[in-house]
């Protein structure tokens, strides 16, 4: 994910939760913040009051320490309060880490798009593959070297297996449907780009968003190209989600976004973003008047270099997804595993 100067944003909570605290945001939402062992060190949580119960609108990354602050929450301010769905917005394992675990332990329901879903069951079952093809192929085919491919194909892709499991049974939620959630009526959307089938859910009576990494406030979520879908357009997909936001969403309404602090200011944000990758495309295009490979532009797109096998795994795959969308609006082409005009 990239670091931006954000537009005019009003942040009505400036400081997140004390770790293993709860903040309440509006009426009947909570708002928990957990540690990631990244450059970007947390994920936001939010509990949704469900009558006498409470909904998880995710769940954390499955280590022992996200473990810890569940175990004490459950024994503390969530004892006798049934937990009566967990809501997993998407595949990532810092989203739905540790939704088997919590399933087991509550006995809640899981629901999840059935894309995510999938997803994070293949990537579970079958491990192994993060190692071995496409993905090296993937990599060397656009200009990184051995080293570097080998090291993003252990310690690059360790993250994505930080995940307790899924149960075997899950429900599937869909853009177009509502859930209902202790009083209020909550409007179910998804958006791709970040990931395939992302849920998030709108409250037009009480200006509510809950946007999970769709929309953030200080950074761009990661929009990355999949080695099992190498021609695809994720950036394409994002940039038709925002101007889908748009037009669904108020831009008053209060954003509780999966990272970064809520705030208000949506449309502003969206068109940001957009500008944003804008941007990027247009120094891409104005690098290739010299061929180079997707990986020789990862310092044009990112403006610093980039070591860590973790967040090379992120910027080439985002480096070659503002490719792939220049490709299809005819900006530039890529020949010999070198983009060019």
């Amino acid at each position: 994910m990239t670091q931006l100067t954000h537009a005019t944003l009003q942040f009505p909570f400036p400081e997140p939760p004390a770790p293993g605290t709860l903040m309440e945001v509006a009426p009947g939402i909570h708002w928990l913040r957990l540690s990631l062992p990244f450059r970007l060190n947390h994920v936001n949580i939010y509990l949704l009051d469900d009558g006498p119960g409470v909904v998880l609108f995710d769940t954390g990354i499955a280590n022992a320490e996200t473990q810890a602050v569940w175990e004490a929450l459950l024994a503390g301010v969530l004892q006798g309060r049934r937990i009566t769905r967990i809501i997993a917005t998407h595949a990532h394992p810092d989203h739905v880490g540790m939704a088997g675990w919590l399933c087991e332990r509550t006995g809640a329901p899981l629901l999840m798009s059935q894309t995510e879903y999938l997803t994070c069951l293949n990537i579970h079952l079958d491990p192994s593959a993060l190692d071995a093809e496409p993905y090296r192929s993937f990599y060397r085919e656009h200009g990184l070297d051995e080293q570097t491919t080998a090291g993003m194909l252990t310690l690059g892709h360790r993250y994505l297996r930080m995940v307790t499991g899924l149960p075997r049974v899950f429900h599937r939620v869909i853009e177009g449907e509502s859930l209902r959630i202790g009083e209020r009526e909550w409007a179910v959307l998804s958006g791709g780009g970040h990931s395939p089938e992302q849920l998030m859910l709108h409250c037009a009576a009480d200006g509510l968003f809950c946007a999970a990494d769709q929309v953030l406030a200080r950074i761009s979520p990661n929009i990355s190209v999949q080695a099992n879908d190498p021609e695809g357009d994720p950036l394409g997909i994002f940039l038709r989600s925002l101007e889908r936001l748009k037009q669904v969403v108020p831009a008053e309404t209060l954003v509780l976004p999966g990272h970064n602090l809520p705030f208000v200011g949506l449309h502003a944000r969206l068109d940001e973003l957009a500008a944003h990758h804008e941007a990027r495309c247009d120094a891409i295009v104005s690098a290739v008047h010299t061929p180079h490979s997707v990986a020789e532009l990862l310092p044009v797109v990112f403006g610093r270099p980039i070591e860590d096998p973790h967040q090379m795994a992120f910027a080439f795959s985002e480096a070659l997804a503002h490719v792939n969308y220049l490709r299809r609006a005819g900006r530039v082409r890529l020949l010999d595993g070198r983009v060019q005009l």
